[in-house]
């Protein structure tokens, strides 16, 4: 397992009483380093959305508790925020929210010469997903090519 695995699963056994206590969902955890920055981030979800208290309330839990654990030894700076409007889809949970939904789908490697697809998530299971294309035609992809997949945002 590597650091930022360790990190991440230390972080999502820390926040998932947290959370349950709160009602909120965790939809990603990031411990990346953006130029000479480091970032622990936290992506949380409520039914109805969730505010700026919410993102206050598990910050400040989240950090009395993690303290004494924390594995980090670098600076960090700790984020915890909504999804937004494009959230990938990781987990089952996320897909079956999304049936129906217009997603958009990045892959690994080109299939005829196209790496982005866009498209109403028709369904999926564990290996694959399926979309209906605008042209009607359904174009299935294994999980394991998608790079990512989110809610599509439409203007």
């Amino acid at each position: 397992m590597s650091f930022r695995e360790h990190v991440e699963t230390l972080v999502e056994e820390i926040l998932t009483p947290i959370l349950e206590e709160n009602k909120f969902e965790l939809v990603d955890i990031e411990y990346v380093k953006e130029a000479s920055n480091w970032y622990l981030r936290i992506f949380i979800d409520k039914d109805g959305g969730v505010t700026i208290d919410d993102c206050e309330l598990v910050s400040k839990s989240f950090d009395s508790e993690f303290e004494d654990k924390d594995p980090i030894k670098e600076p960090y700076i700790l984020e915890v925020s909504s999804p937004g409007l494009d959230r990938p889809l990781k987990k089952d949970k996320d897909f079956a929210r999304s049936l129906g939904e217009k997603v958009e789908v990045k892959l690994y490697k080109s299939i005829n010469k196209q790496k982005e697809f866009v498209g109403v998530l028709k369904s999926y299971d564990d290996d694959s997903i399926t979309l209906l294309l605008d042209d009607g035609k359904e174009w299935s992809v294994a999980r394991t090519d998608v790079a990512i997949i989110r809610l599509a945002i439409i203007f």
